[in-house]
């Protein structure tokens, strides 16, 4: 399959996708009564929609170490944050629901999935929106929910962990909720990441990429220490992704 034809190929069986199956999702939703139904009903959802994605892009996905049962307590997922594939991996692995900057609501079609799914939008130019979105974190998590975050803030290529936003962590204190770590790694050479271009150039080059492989490695689950503060924690939990990184590259490079 030659380049142009991968590529529409892949731009519209991703816009076939969403298209059906967000519809589908919605209704389902509208008839499962109770907030653990629902729950169930998005992320089972989440999980089809994230796989057939990854297929449809021909991205190999490993996922090394175990990976944690959700409780009642709520778990937070962080990881760094390289391209869009990430979204799709994390979701596939944990479910849950997505922390995301606030531009990705207006994105065509994905915007439309990732509001139907409940995604938490972020605006860090404004502070309002800030402690907004740390309050609905907090709830998720006091609900014993799933929240996946890259608290990096961006995307960037390399395997370098930059600073993590501490205000995010802010959200986890006193729940009890637990932090889960992962660190992600693309093949050297799949040009994967998501760098400084409009969302729609980006797709359209992973659509016409050849196929990559991606690891994402799970550690121990992390709680907080007492009296430790919301910038400790981030630094810590940092580090502790770093090195999970470092450990993803070794496996995904390997001959």
């Amino acid at each position: 399959m030659n380049v142009r034809v991968r590529r529409a190929f892949r731009g519209a069986g991703f816009a076939a996708i969403t298209g059906a199956m967000l519809p589908a999702f919605l209704a389902r939703r509208s008839l499962t009564h109770g907030t653990s139904g629902r729950t169930l009903v998005r992320d089972r959802w989440v999980r089809r929609w994230s796989d057939a994605l990854l297929q449809l892009f021909a991205v190999s996905a490993e996922v090394h170490g175990d990976v944690p049962a959700a409780t009642a307590r709520g778990r937070l997922v962080v990881a760094n944050h390289r391209s869009t594939i990430d979204i799709a991996l994390l979701l596939r692995t944990f479910g849950g629901r997505m922390v995301s900057r606030a531009d990705v609501a207006k994105w065509p079609l994905l915007g439309a999935a990732a509001r139907g799914v409940g995604t938490i939008f972020v605006d860090r130019a404004r502070a309002v929106s800030g402690a907004s979105t740390v309050f609905t974190m907090k709830a998720a998590l006091d609900a014993g929910e799933t929240v996946c975050l890259f608290p990096e803030g961006t995307t960037f290529a390399g395997d370098e962990v930059r600073p993590f936003h501490a205000g995010a962590f802010v959200a986890v204190r006193g729940t009890g909720a637990e932090i889960v770590p992962v660190g992600i790694a693309y093949q050297s050479g799949s040009g994967a990441a998501f760098v400084d271009e409009p969302f729609l150039a980006h797709l359209s080059r992973m659509a016409s990429a050849e196929p990559t492989r991606v690891v994402a490695c799970v550690g121990e689950p992390m709680t907080i220490g007492a009296g430790e503060r919301a910038a400790m924690l981030s630094e810590r939990v940092r580090h502790r992704v770093q090195a999970l990184v470092g450990q993803a590259r070794s496996i995904v490079d390997a001959t």
